[in-house]
């Protein structure tokens, strides 16, 4: 808790921003006009490309936001779009009773609630705080303790659907805390999400994340290899991606995720593996669930396995592409 605010994003293996992403500011400033002026603001800290479309369906739905990134360029546009930035977490607190933030590790949520600029120094009592972060589940008990010393109400709630569904609108929640307090996170959850599913007590909803990432890792993982040696029979990779989601292999990796190029349009493997999932993420959260298996002594034998393919690509110049790109390191790869 002591690491500085720096480390909350500067390390810029974790925090990938697409300029592709973000669009006019003016048009931003058009989907935003608010009908709704008696909503209170919402705080919102964490940009990156999960944050950034989350926010935007938040205004949408006629939330005025009070905003902090580290990267100050993740701003720009909401304030052009006349949301208000400040300097710090703690000024987020200070200005918002109802705060949701989006971040990439456990270090960096640890940062943002506890470090010397963090949400805790300036917290409102009654304050509800949700963390979409995708972190240890024992992170988010520990934040949960901190945050009912201050009189406040903390809630995890990681996100399932990746960048397309943040955009859409139509994210999955997986909602932990004090079941009294699901109606006032669902109201904010659901103009973000098409699901908003309350997991049990704090630490719950970071357990299924945890458990539906792994299960994403490794199933990429199959599919970019069933793709990789029917290429190499000679079959069509469209037409083996076609028979693939007709047929009992058919998985979300494959039919709306697809890790080959020019087999679907829309998805980073169009892109050369830009924006999207980072592996190093990838990595992090196998890492959980690795961490999470030896505590609870669960056999995680394919989890295990995923997490070291993903660990490897890292080291071999993966870490900022997209978590599909195992397929083009399974075509560079002869051996392991």
């Amino acid at each position: 808790m002591a690491a500085s605010l720096r480390l909350f994003g500067a390390a810029s293996g974790l925090r990938y921003w697409s300029r592709r992403l973000r669009p006019a500011v003016s048009s931003l400033a058009a989907v935003c006009s608010r009908s709704v002026a008696s909503k209170t603001p919402v705080g919102f800290i964490g940009l990156g490309n999960m944050g950034n479309p989350m926010a935007k369906n938040l205004m949408k739905h006629g939330y005025p936001l009070i905003i902090y990134d580290v990267f100050p360029d993740a701003c720009k546009e909401f304030q052009d779009a006349g949301e208000q930035v400040v300097s710090s977490p703690a000024d987020v607190a200070e200005k918002a009773d109802r705060i949701i933030t989006m971040l990439p590790t456990s270090i960096n949520a640890v940062e943002a609630y506890s470090g010397a600029n963090g949400i805790l120094k300036k917290v409102k009592k009654g304050s509800l705080l949700i963390d979409s972060s995708t972190i240890d589940p024992a992170v988010s008990k520990e934040l949960a303790k901190e945050v009912e010393k201050m009189g406040a109400v903390f809630m995890d709630a990681p996100v399932s659907g990746g960048v397309g569904a943040a955009r859409s609108g139509n994210l999955t929640f997986m909602v932990g805390g004090v079941e009294d307090e699901f109606a006032a996170a669902q109201e904010l959850l659901g103009c973000m999400g098409s699901n908003v599913v309350y997991c049990g007590a704090v630490g719950t909803g970071q357990a299924a994340k945890i458990c539906n990432n792994m299960l994403l890792a490794i199933s990429m993982i199959g599919t970019a290899e069933a793709m990789n040696l029917g290429i190499r029979l000679g079959l069509d990779p469209k037409l083996l991606a076609k028979i693939l989601n007709m047929s009992s292999g058919r998985c979300w990796s494959s039919d709306t995720y697809n890790p080959v190029p020019g087999v679907m349009d829309g998805v980073p493997s169009a892109n050369n593996y830009q924006g999207g999932f980072g592996t190093t993420l990838m990595a992090k959260d196998l890492g959980l669930a690795q961490d999470s298996a030896t505590s609870t002594k669960s056999p995680i034998l394919l989890g295990s396995l995923a997490h070291q393919i993903y660990r490897m690509m890292c080291a071999k110049g993966y870490s900022k592409k997209d978590f599909s790109s195992v397929f083009q390191f399974l075509r560079e790869e002869e051996t392991f």
